[in-house]
């Protein structure tokens, strides 16, 4: 079985398989299990290793079954991970896959296994909580998992893992990054997809839809521009600078700094013209400007305000990915 968002390896397969079906996350276990080793008395006997290989052939089933893959991808793209290179860990992946398939197992209603999932997979995503030693990590998160409430887990790893500190000081600093390519600027565009949000100064479409259509992440101060006071891309190409956006609308915005583009817009606006952007109101631009967690102010700034600019955003970016994460 195979879908764009998630596409699981021979590794993948094993090791939601055995961690599911045997609540161990080493692999190494697995390979003493299929010897016929009994952990307590330290013997080998024909009889378990019978029996590893009929449970995970069994639990091998229930991972490849149609329905129970299909579900996993549509909770998660319901979360906003629509396209695969929103995604950078696949072990986050694999650990939302042995939630549904356990939950599923102890009997939790359909409606609490996707919410369970959804707020496991972002969390686990955002923590990057499998990138250290990760076997280690699954088998102490499956002990954990077959012998207490899942909600209760959840909300053990909420508390330690997604602080108050976390909110409004670790993630806002690790929005300060200048590759797009992570999990933090990709989960605020996961929220952005989930909440329906347009374009960055789009009026019909959606930042789902330019995905989809391969829309271009664009610089709200652009990068030209920056570059007359800032030579290093670590500077213009801060992730706090991006947001999805048309082309057509960023060419005609040019190299101009915002408080020269968004006069124009505005006087677009007021006139009736609508040739800049579509927008026909000033408040559905600052909604829209709300969307992207752009401050507002950013309509009478120039290359002076461009540090402001980005510390502004990073915090109300991280606003908006808590109060999503709390929401799903």
């Amino acid at each position: 079985i195979k879908d764009d968002l998630y596409d699981p390896s021979y590794s993948d397969l094993i090791r939601v398989a055995f961690t599911t079906e045997f609540n161990r996350g080493k692999i190494q276990d697995l390979v003493s299990l299929l010897s016929g080793r009994n952990f307590e008395t330290r013997e080998y006997e024909q009889s378990i290793a019978d029996d590893t290989f009929q449970r995970l052939e069994k639990s091998i089933f229930k991972f490849i079954n149609k329905i129970n893959f299909e579900r996993l991808v549509m909770i998660i793209k319901s979360a906003g991970f629509i396209d695969t290179d929103f995604i950078t860990s696949k072990n986050a992946l694999n650990s939302a896959y042995i939630v549904y398939l356990k939950l599923k197992d102890q009997g939790y209603n359909p409606n609490q296994i996707e919410t369970y999932v959804r707020k496991w997979f972002v969390l686990a995503y955002l923590t990057s909580r499998y990138s250290g030693s990760p076997e280690s990590q699954f088998d102490e998160d499956i002990r954990a998992i077959s012998k207490m409430d899942f909600g209760e887990f959840l909300r053990m790893n909420e508390e330690s893992q997604l602080s108050e500190g976390f909110w409004n000081s670790q993630l806002i600093q690790e929005l300060n990054k200048s590759t797009v390519n992570n999990p933090f600027i990709n989960t605020f565009f996961a929220s952005q997809i989930k909440a329906k949000d347009l374009g960055f100064l789009s009026a019909d479409i959606t930042v789902e839809t330019l995905l989809q259509h391969r829309g271009d992440v664009h610089h709200i101060f652009p990068k030209n521009y920056l570059r007359k006071k800032y030579a290093s891309k670590a500077d213009y190409n801060q992730i706090a600078n991006y947001a999805y956006m048309q082309s057509e609308i960023n060419i005609k915005i040019a190299d101009e700094a915002p408080k020269v583009y968004f006069a124009k817009i505005i006087d677009d606006i007021r006139s009736g013209n609508n040739k800049l952007t579509g927008l026909e109101s000033e408040e559905q631009l600052f909604e829209n400007l709300k969307m992207h967690c752009i401050p507002q102010e950013v309509i009478n700034w120039e290359i002076e305000n461009y540090q402001d600019f980005l510390e502004l955003r990073r915090g109300l970016i991280a606003d908006k990915i808590k109060n999503y994460y709390q929401k799903l």
